[in-house]
């Protein structure tokens, strides 16, 4: 971990140069101290600075030896000064070694204790030379790495898995997953889970059929073929994913759930929900990887437009009310909400979570799981928030009567609740209240925004194309006047080394529907979806279509996958 202390010389510099007040400078050590950052990083955090902007005051003033590290051979670095723990503690980097001197890369020239560190544990004499930071990041994150399997998927074919091959007449026990005939199978899932990590998978199917064994990759919303192992290793495959799940491979006749902690260099882990499901011809497993670094994007990288932004950020500064995030499994609940949290998640809030499961652990939020054959249902754990002094409720779904009753309660009586439902519009969400059995009256008063989205893959900045589209298609298609007199260019998905298919990530797209006085109006005369929605139109919300032509527009997305992920 990164120290996080602030480095008084540098701080003092900023002061005496006027570029910092102190009340900022207070809440910079705040920032830095809960988020783990150094007093640099806290500084470009919070855009005070740019890391060039640090990197040439701190040559002007300390006159310290600066260089561009993105320019150094990082495999030149001698080994026996790579001391990882110094490394990570003080987040500086030894180079190279002149004249009996150790040079040390830092973004802090004031920062003399990490010199002092590597000095006395090195036995060297050191020197600093001072580097850009986030450069400085991009050298760690190399220099940190630790490859657990650097074959590539084609090497560990059929012929490199043939050792383990037996018929299933002459297989021993599958208990026994510790002998050395699996070896090559716990290379081969290691490789196969870093590579899923490294590609950006969401998920990773491993799937049985009468014939042949696939595993399939769900990239950017889309499954894709990656391995076919020898059907024979199914039993093997299968029994090692348990067992690093933690489930009982002795037991194939029913679904298990368990989950995995992979680490993937020194410094990260991550975890994978694991699913079996006993087909006809063996168990399929399901892997869903948890990214963590998902729940800590900020607001401005989802993708929202910046009036849907502003009334999403407006709904989570109000004390009381219940927003609403709806869309189909897979489209970004989730890491909408937990971007709310985090926006949320202060010392002053008292935030409780009931999650099925818990996907990723948010510091300072007590997140609870829930287990309905234990009897803690989503219904029952809110009843037990409210008897917990809470300012913010999350229930990852409301699904029935119950739960809906009891958040609506929490919303109306001063608390701020957040929460999911599946619906595949934001007007359809209102409506499936009241379709549940909630009283129109009560949905007008307590919900104050719902949100409906989903995710488009968005085109590689790399290899994109522009293409020529008819202006009688481009009217068809429902681009507004304003946006084809503009005169945009249309892009459409190549292919190259640095995508998947002329795609390469994801981007939101989503309907936000404010509360309004109309809206509440046409709940409780029983107005159905489609009037809900034209009301909503009519106070200017865009749609989910609209959003992601938009998106077209933008340059971000193509007109087919737009097409693809909204109605038409």
């Amino acid at each position: 971990m990164p120290q996080s202390g602030l480095h008084i010389a540098f701080s003092t510099l900023l002061l005496r140069k006027q570029l910092i007040d102190p009340t900022k400078l207070e809440h910079l050590v705040k920032l830095a101290k809960k988020n783990k950052l150094t007093f640099i990083q806290a500084l470009i955090h919070d855009n005070i600075l740019s890391a060039n902007q640090i990197f040439e005051l701190g040559h002007q003033e300390y006159h310290t030896p600066k260089m561009n590290l993105a320019e150094f051979d990082l495999t030149s670095i001698p080994e026996q000064y790579l001391n990882l723990k110094l490394i990570e503690r003080h987040r500086c980097l030894p180079l190279f070694e002149k004249n009996n001197r150790l040079y040390i890369a830092t973004s802090d020239p004031t920062y003399f204790r990490a010199l002092e560190d590597f000095q006395f544990n090195l036995g060297m004499h050191t020197e600093a030379i001072l580097v850009e930071d986030d450069k400085l990041s991009d050298a760690l994150d190399k220099v940190l790495e630790d490859d657990l399997s650097s074959l590539d998927l084609s090497e560990m074919d059929e012929e490199a898995l043939a050792g383990v091959e037996v018929a299933e007449t002459e297989r021993k026990d599958d208990n026994d997953t510790d002998g050395k005939d699996d070896a090559p199978i716990v290379i081969y899932i290691n490789k196969i889970l870093t590579d899923a990590i490294r590609r950006g998978a969401s998920d990773l199917h491993f799937e049985p059929y009468e014939k042949r064994y696939r595993i399939r990759f769900r990239i950017d919303g889309v499954l894709q073929q990656i391995s076919e192992p020898p059907i024979s290793l199914a039993s093997r495959i299968a029994a090692r994913l348990k067992v690093m799940s933690k489930l009982d491979i002795a037991e194939r006749r029913v679904p298990q759930d368990g989950r995995i902690k992979l680490r993937v260099s020194r410094k990260k882990s991550t975890d994978f929900r694991v699913s079996t499901l006993p087909t006809i011809w063996g168990e399929k497993i399901v892997m869903r990887i948890l990214d963590s670094e998902s729940a800590q994007l900020g607001i401005e990288k989802l993708g929202y437009e910046p009036t849907q932004q502003k009334m999403y950020t407006d709904a989570l500064a109000q004390p009381q009310g219940m927003i609403l995030v709806t869309g189909p499994t897979g489209s970004g609940k989730t890491v909408s909400l937990y971007t709310g949290l985090n926006i949320l998640n202060t010392e002053e809030r008292n935030i409780s979570t009931a999650e099925d499961p818990v996907e990723i652990n948010l510091e300072g939020v007590n997140q609870v799981h829930i287990n309905t054959k234990a009897g803690l249902t989503f219904a029952s754990a809110l009843r037990s928030f409210l008897r917990q002094d809470p300012d913010i409720v999350m229930v990852g779904e409301i699904r029935d009567l119950e739960t809906a009753e009891i958040a609506i309660k929490a919303a109306q009586t001063g608390h701020l609740v957040l929460s999911t439902l599946h619906t595949n519009s934001a007007a359809e969400t209102l409506t499936r209240l009241s379709n549940m059995g909630v009283a129109g009256y009560n949905i007008a008063s307590s919900v104050t925004l719902i949100i409906a989205q989903r995710l488009a893959r968005r085109l590689c900045e790399h290899c994109k194309q522009a293409e020529d589209v008819p202006l009688a298609e481009l009217q068809r298609l429902g681009f507004s006047e304003q946006d084809i007199d503009s005169n945009f260019t249309v892009y459409k998905p190549v292919g190259c080394e640095k995508c998947t298919a002329g795609f390469k990530g994801r981007v939101g797209i989503y309907e936000v529907m404010k509360m309004s006085a109309e809206l509440a109006k046409c709940i409780m005369e029983g107005g159905n979806s489609l009037e809900l929605l034209e009301i909503a139109k009519k106070e200017g919300m865009d749609t989910l279509r609209s959003s992601g032509l938009s998106k077209v527009v933008q340059g971000i997305s193509s007109i087919n996958e737009i097409n693809r992920v909204t109605s038409f």
